[in-house]
């Protein structure tokens, strides 16, 4: 029996596609991008995006290319890329950031007037749906992740069209793998745990202080540091997922380990309290949703289909990153943050920058991604912080754009 298949099997009655179960989201999206995508393609993607996607991309030996974003939810705007940007890509793949939902019909057909693939990261979108058809369902092949609406802090999949196909991306996936421990899967079994304790215990401050003290977070800020002259090494290699492991594996040590029955075990019954997470979701959303604070697309969303499950709810606010820091007073520990955008982060070197940058940066500079199974405290905080709502400024006529700051590490 291939390894994982019952889960897999579970997601896809959930999805109503083929699924091969992963350690994590991230190994998922590297399968699929090496499955539809030759070494040297370019594949069309959001800015506003978790700097570990990137590293994925590029293991993968992909070049990356950043397209414009919609001001008010940070994913891809199809109607602002160039035509000649269209011309030239290989695959596009979806963000559906925090859970709200990618123009993936729009996607879809332009997609297949190309002929390329459309990979959707559903890895924020499990139970998210547009025109009552779930993410994950749209593309070519869809990753999901279950450390994200389960909080496993494991676990993955990889949706795809039909049998043959996964059965092929299950080899690939097993030649990747490395072996597990049963030390390893005692700690991966544990921290999810440990985490809910923490939240329990009202404890979210003092742990959070410790761990910045003691420097085990992995990253400074918002993004890693990207180490560019490493990174140019490892350009030489891909497609490898080996050279780039120093960075996708950053805040997810096992993302390609074998994981034994304890961690499976303990993921089966956390999916089986999946629905009930997302109705959680959904009442918290509902709570943002009718804040100052909301996104006008989070507010429009809920008018005319009700709330989402989201992983996180889009709150714009000022002075966003004295914010974060304050929130931790109150017991809330912001994360999720992708600032700045990509191109900014990374540079020409690594990526193609986008045409037109400027909702990108407003919005990741602005965005607090809300838990909203905090919904209440956070509002609460935010009440008391006297949090201000940001508003993008009104369009101007185009002016040359400011040399993007030097990408991080440099």
């Amino acid at each position: 029996m291939p390894y994982g298949s019952r889960l897999a099997a579970t997601m896809a009655r959930r999805l109503g596609r083929e699924c091969v179960y992963t350690p994590s989201a991230r190994l998922a999206l590297y399968l699929a991008l090496r499955r539809w995508c030759r070494p040297g393609g370019r594949v069309l993607m959001s800015p506003v995006n978790d700097d570990v996607i990137l590293f994925v991309v590029l293991a993968a030996g992909l070049r990356p290319v950043l397209a414009p974003v919609s001001v008010w939810d940070g994913n891809i705007d199809p109607a602002a890329v160039p035509e000649s940007t269209w011309r030239g890509v290989d695959a596009v793949l979806t963000t559906n950031l925090y859970g709200m939902p990618d123009r993936v019909v729009e996607l879809r057909l332009r997609c297949e007037e190309l002929g390329i693939p459309l990979i959707e990261d559903a890895a924020h979108a499990i139970g998210t749906h547009v025109d009552g058809q779930p993410i994950g369902s749209f593309g070519t092949a869809a990753a999901f992740s279950l450390s994200k609406h389960v909080a496993a802090m494991a676990g993955g999949f990889l949706a795809v069209e039909d049998a043959r196909t996964r059965r092929e991306l299950e080899l690939l996936r097993d030649d990747l793998l490395v072996p597990g421990r049963l030390a390893g899967d005692l700690a991966t079994a544990l921290r999810p745990l440990a985490r809910s304790a923490v939240r329990t215990l009202h404890l979210v401050r003092p742990a959070w202080r410790t761990m910045q003290r003691l420097g085990l977070l992995e990253r400074d800020d918002f993004r890693m540091a990207l180490h560019a002259p490493r990174l140019a090494v490892s350009a030489l290699q891909a497609p490898s997922l080996t050279a780039y492991e120093p960075w996708i594996r950053v805040d997810l040590h096992d993302f390609r380990t074998r994981h034994g029955t304890l961690v499976r075990g303990q993921l089966k019954l956390r999916m089986a309290l999946l629905d009930e997470n997302l109705t959680r979701r959904r009442a918290g959303v509902s709570v943002l949703s009718g804040t100052a604070w909301a996104s006008p697309a989070l507010r429009d969303r809920a008018a005319r289909g009700g709330p989402l499950p989201l992983f996180r709810v889009p709150l714009l606010v000022h002075d966003r990153d004295a914010l974060v820091r304050r929130l931790v007073r109150h017991g809330v520990v912001a994360g999720y943050i992708y600032d700045p955008p990509l191109d900014d982060y990374a540079g020409a070197e690594f990526v193609e920058p986008s045409p037109d940058p400027s909702s990108a940066r407003w919005f990741a500079s602005h965005v607090l991604p809300a838990d909203p199974l905090q919904a209440r405290t956070l509002t609460a905080a935010l009440t008391k912080e006297r949090t201000k709502t940001a508003h993008p400024p009104a369009p101007t006529a185009a002016v040359p754009d400011a040399t993007p700051p030097a990408p991080l590490g440099q």
